[in-house]
């Protein structure tokens, strides 16, 4: 059985309040320091980075040729550190070679509306929570903290949100206002929004991969960020 969800919108909205005692009314009262870090799923064992760094490098493969060509083991193990869904990643992998950055992209965007229901649960299972960098006040972690306890008693997984293109200074807003947002959703219109932003997850993460964070993003993509933390209209 689920937590009421005006138990849980009572406690976010004490948080929110303490929190907002120590919010700066304009971003130029204290600095929040660096953006919240995007979802980065942890370190596999045996986890095979794609070398995006290194472009250039003397003796170093492009990172979509060491991609193409890298053992399949060696592919799927990198494409899991984007999503962890074997699945996913056997599949994208069994695919290669790409022609280009833009078309493995593609691919992925279109595997990742494929999972199942079950595949999702299992992506999501192994989600880590957004980290706050070093040296933020602890409002914020008490505020973070207890809004993601009460996402979590509700919907039992992590909560997942995608803040590729949000400034950082909007970023801690951000996740707090989405989050009390998505708690009105009920749990199978909540598995779609989720199901969307690991989708958006697992494109910033490839890119990265890839060295191609000024790519866009695939024909297929959704709404922008800020339009799909609500429920799908019935």
């Amino acid at each position: 059985m689920g937590v009421p969800i005006g138990h849980v919108s009572d406690s976010l909205d004490n948080v929110t309040s303490q929190l907002s005692q120590h919010l700066p009314t304009t971003h130029t009262r204290r600095p929040r320091g660096p953006t919240l870090s995007a979802h980065r799923l942890p370190d596999l064992p045996g986890r095979v980075a794609i070398p995006a760094q290194s472009r250039g490098a003397p003796g170093t493969p492009p990172p979509l040729e060491w991609f193409n060509d890298t053992p399949g083991p060696d592919a799927e193990r990198a494409l899991l550190s984007c999503l962890h869904s074997p699945r996913w990643a056997r599949l994208l992998a069994g695919h290669r070679p790409y022609p280009d950055t833009a078309s493995l992209l593609a691919a992925a965007d279109e595997a990742t509306y494929d999972l199942s229901p079950e595949e999702i649960a299992e992506a999501l299972a192994s989600e880590p929570l957004p980290s706050l960098p070093e040296g933020t006040y602890s409002a914020a972690h008490t505020a973070l903290n207890a809004a993601h306890a009460a996402y979590e008693a509700r919907f039992g997984h992590v909560f997942v949100i995608s803040l590729d293109g949000v400034p950082e200074e909007e970023s801690l807003d951000r996740v707090l206002t989405d989050i009390r947002s998505r708690l009105a959703n009920d749990p199978e219109d909540e598995r779609v929004v989720a199901a969307e932003q690991l989708r958006r997850l697992a494109g910033e993460r490839l890119r990265d991969l890839l060295g191609a964070r000024g790519t866009a993003r695939p024909a297929t993509d959704g709404p922008a960020p800020d339009t799909c933390d609500q429920a799908p209209p019935r």
